[in-house]
């Protein structure tokens, strides 16, 4: 891979990740746009490496101590909030892992064209900003239900949809059921480590199964330039999301999905 393509993509990938604005969408535009071949199943892994080490250090307190709470309930029979937000987290992987791993096929032949991306881009970005102003937003982690979780992670799977946004969807249906912004965003945060693990694996094992020749200075940076980007995106999207609320992502994400209807027609 070219020098540009992995640092223009490692940031795509990193950003896109956990804003509210499909990261299968920006990553079809640099092809589009540019020309610019598949950057192939190694950097895929790469990028899939970075997030998932950004995300963990980002909540790297609340991981530990999930883990710990799950493991004391399981284990040694003692109740506890974290080792129910483990459960919760547990659950709401559930429906994307079994539809991801049972439907991938069918996806990458009838989801993956430029023109169900556009038009997830923008539906699922309207409906985002419908929950931002309708949702109550009163109830905090704490208050997560295994019901609850459940439904975010039947939302959860309908980022299988490319343009959907994982992040997108999930904190769209956590307002709509009630949760405050930030509650929102955390907990979606945090279904995305064992996704991601999972996808991250997956493309693994394929990757050594091609037996591929792989380049790996580009793929390093890959893994750290997305991680970075990964890493202050978190940060900054939850430093400012009480402030400036879901509007400026939906803003964005139309003018996204106009600009692909605009290339690829």
């Amino acid at each position: 891979m070219d020098w540009l393509h992995v640092v223009v993509l490692s940031f795509i990938q990193g950003i896109s990740e956990f804003l509210p604005v499909s990261s299968s969408a920006h990553l079809i535009l640099p092809s589009q746009l540019f020309g610019w071949p598949d950057q192939g199943l190694a950097f895929d892994v790469a990028v899939h490496v970075g997030t998932l080490l950004a995300v963990v250090i980002a909540f790297r307190k609340d991981v530990v101590a999930i883990i710990q709470g799950w493991c004391a309930q399981v284990f040694k029979q003692r109740p506890n909030e974290e080792g129910r937000i483990g459960w919760a987290v547990i659950i709401a992987t559930l429906p994307a892992g079994i539809l991801g791993f049972l439907g991938d096929d069918y996806i990458s032949v009838y989801a993956r064209s430029g023109l169900v991306i556009a038009t997830t881009t923008i539906i699922f970005g309207l409906l985002l900003w419908w929950a931002d102003v309708k949702g109550i937003r009163k109830l905090v982690m704490s208050q997560m239900t295994l019901k609850n979780a459940l439904l975010l992670g039947l939302a959860q799977a309908l980022a299988l949809i490319p343009g959907t946004s994982r992040s997108g969807i999930t904190i769209t249906a956590a307002l709509l059921l009630g949760y405050t912004r930030q509650t929102a965003a955390r907990f979606s945060f945090l279904m995305s480590i064992p996704l991601i693990l999972a996808a991250g694996t997956f493309k693994a094992v394929e990757l050594a199964e091609t037996g591929a020749d792989t380049h790996w200075l580009p793929i390093l940076g890959g893994v750290v330039l997305s991680f970075l980007s990964a890493l202050a995106c978190i940060k900054l999207f939850l430093a400012a999301l009480d402030r400036i609320g879901m509007l400026p992502f939906v803003i964005y994400r139309m003018i996204l999905g106009v600009m692909l209807f605009i290339f690829l027609a």
